[in-house]
C-alpha cells in the first residue's frame, strides 16, 4: 500500500482554528448513505447495555519557552527565546522534545522558563532532525506544577496562532480528563459535555474510562511511501480491572463497543484478546493499524477528521473501508464540515472483511 493511496483534497479554510462550544459540533453519520447530524444526535445510535469507551488523559502544558542560561554564571542570556515542544518521557525528568529553532540548541547548553525558576539541560540532539533530550532539575510531582505553572498548552501546528490563548487551556482539555500526561489531546472527547454524557449513562448506555497518554509523535508525517515501512510511536496506556469488566461484560451479551477516538481504539485492539475480551493491565504501545488490520474489540468509532497521508486516516480507512471513508471525507468536505482537532466529528462502523 502506498501513502498517496491516503491522499485527500482539504481546503485550508476548512482547518478549525477555533472550537465551538462542547456539544456544537456536527457529526457525520457514515454508511452507504452519508448522514448530516449533530454530535447532540450520536445517542440515536446506542443502546442499553452498550459500552462508550473515553481516553481520561489530561493534556499537560508542554510548550515552554526558554532562554540560555550562561556556562560560567547564573545569567540568563537575553538573545532571544527557543520554544521546547515536549512531546514523550523518556524517564523521570528526561523528556524528548522539538526545539524551534533547534539551531541555536547545543549538548550541554542549560535553559531557564520565566527566569530561573524551571531549569533544564541539553543531553541529547538529533543530526537529522529538530529533536532533542533534555533534562530537567526536578522531576515527578515538582514537575508537573512547574509545567503548570510556566508551560503553555501544546496546540496542533496547523492551529495557526502566535501563543495559545487563555481559552485554549481549557478547550484543549477533554470534561472527564483526569490524569496527567498527555501532550496532545484525544480530540474526540472535546466534543462531550458533562450533561451529555450523563443522558448517555440514563439511557442505559455503560462509560468506561482508560488512559492513553498522546505523545506528540501523533502529529509525525509518514516518511515512506510504502505505509508499512512506518514504525509508530509509543504511547503509554493503562486499562482499569473494572473498565475491562464493563467491556468486557458488554462483548459477552452482544452490546456494541464505542470506541471514542483513536487512542481508545489503539488501546483496546493493542491488548484485546482474540475474542476481543481484555484484563486490567498497563503498559506501552506502538500498534499502527492499516488496511487489513483485523479488529477485535471496537465495533464502532466516534472520531474527528483527520489529516491527508496521516496513520489516524490511514487508521480509520482500516476501520471502516478505505473507500467509505473517502467518499466520507469529500462529502465532509462539500459540506464544509470542519477538520482536525478543533474541528466536527464521524461516526463509523466496523468494515467487515469477508
Amino acid at each position: 500500500m502506498k501513502l498517496s493511496d491516503f491522499d485527500y483534497h482539504l481546503p485550508k479554510e476548512l482547518i478549525a482554528q477555533t472550537p465551538l462550544p462542547r456539544s456544537r459540533s456536527r457529526l457525520l453519520n457514515v454508511t452507504d448513505i452519508m448522514e448530516d447530524l449533530h454530535i447532540t444526535d450520536l445517542p440515536m445510535y446506542l443502546s442499553k447495555g452498550d459500552v462508550l469507551v473515553l481516553n481520561n488523559t489530561r493534556v499537560i502544558p508542554s510548550l515552554l519557552r526558554a532562554r540560555k542560561v550562561s556556562k560560567f554564571g547564573d545569567d540568563v542570556i537575553n538573545d532571544g527565546i527557543i520554544s521546547f515542544n515536549l512531546y514523550k518521557n523518556v524517564q523521570g525528568n528526561v523528556w524528548l522534545a522539538f526545539a524551534k529553532p533547534g539551531k541555536k540548541v547545543r549538548v550541554g547548553d542549560t535553559f531557564a522558563v520565566n527566569g530561573k525558576i524551571l531549569l533544564f539541560q541539553i543531553i541529547g540532539k538529533s543530526q537529522n532532525s529538530p529533536e532533542i533530550t533534555i533534562q530537567f532539575a526536578c522531576q515527578g510531582d515538582s514537575l508537573i506544577s512547574q509545567l503548570k505553572l510556566y508551560g503553555d498548552v501544546p496546540l496542533p501546528p496547523y492551529i495557526k496562532r502566535s501563543a495559545p490563548t487563555e481559552a485554549d487551556t481549557s478547550d484543549y482539555q477533554t470534561v472527564f480528563a483526569s490524569v496527567d500526561g498527555a501532550v496532545a489531546a484525544p480530540t474526540a472527547g472535546l466534543h462531550f459535555t458533562t450533561g451529555m454524557l450523563e443522558d448517555i449513562q440514563a439511557q442505559g448506555v455503560r462509560l468506561a474510562y482508560i488512559t492513553l497518554h498522546v505523545g506528540g509523535g501523533t502529529f509525525l508525517p509518514i516518511r515512506s511511501e510504502h505505509i508499512t515501512e512506518h514504525e509508530m510511536h509509543e504511547e503509554a496506556f493503562l486499562i482499569p480491572t473494572d473498565s475491562a469488566a464493563i467491556i468486557n461484560d458488554a462483548r459477552a451479551n452482544g452490546n456494541k463497543v464505542i470506541a471514542v477516538g483513536t487512542t481508545v481504539l489503539r488501546t483496546l485492539e493493542a491488548t484485546a484478546d482474540e475474542r476481543g475480551f481484555l484484563r486490567g493491565c498497563h503498559g506501552s504501545t506502538n500498534l499502527f493499524i492499516y488496511p487489513g488490520y483485523r479488529f477485535k474489540a471496537v465495533d464502532m468509532l466516534l472520531t474527528n477528521f483527520h489529516l491527508p497521508k496521516s496513520t489516524l486516516f490511514i487508521l480509520v480507512c482500516a476501520f471502516a473501508g478505505t473507500e467509505r471513508m473517502k467518499r466520507a471525507y469529500l462529502h465532509a468536505v462539500q459540506q464544509k464540515y470542519r477538520f482536525f482537532s478543533y474541528g466536527d466529528a464521524c461516526f463509523l462502523r466496523r468494515y467487515r472483511q469477508a
